[in-house]
């Protein structure tokens, strides 16, 4: 089961991050992805477990894959990175399966 299409209203652009470079992070090509934003302000772990603060939140397609520190453009023009990316799996509990994409 998957999150009704009916809400997922929004499209980020996600350029997914490669690595460091010489001259910073490098990132891959641009690809927009469906999905649900919500705006909210939350605590979250790392994925080195450090508690950093979330302000967003995108719910995808559990195929969707977006690597921690990738670089996000919200619906509002706003660019973020993404702390982590969690799958959730219902275990085939009646539950939609998605990712939890956890924003900065």
């Amino acid at each position: 089961m998957l999150i009704p299409r009916s809400l997922m209203r929004h499209k980020i652009t996600v350029e997914p991050y490669l690595g460091e470079t010489s001259k910073g992070p490098r990132y891959g090509p641009r690809t927009v992805v469906r999905c649900f934003v919500d705006e909210q302000t939350r605590a979250v772990r790392s994925p080195a477990g450090e508690q950093v603060t979330s302000t967003s939140t995108a719910y995808a397609d559990p195929d969707t894959s977006v690597p921690a520190s990738s670089r996000v453009t919200l619906p509002s023009g706003r660019i973020t990175t993404v702390i982590a990316a969690l799958n959730r799996d219902g275990g085939g509990l009646p539950t939609p399966d998605h990712v939890e994409i956890q924003l900065e």
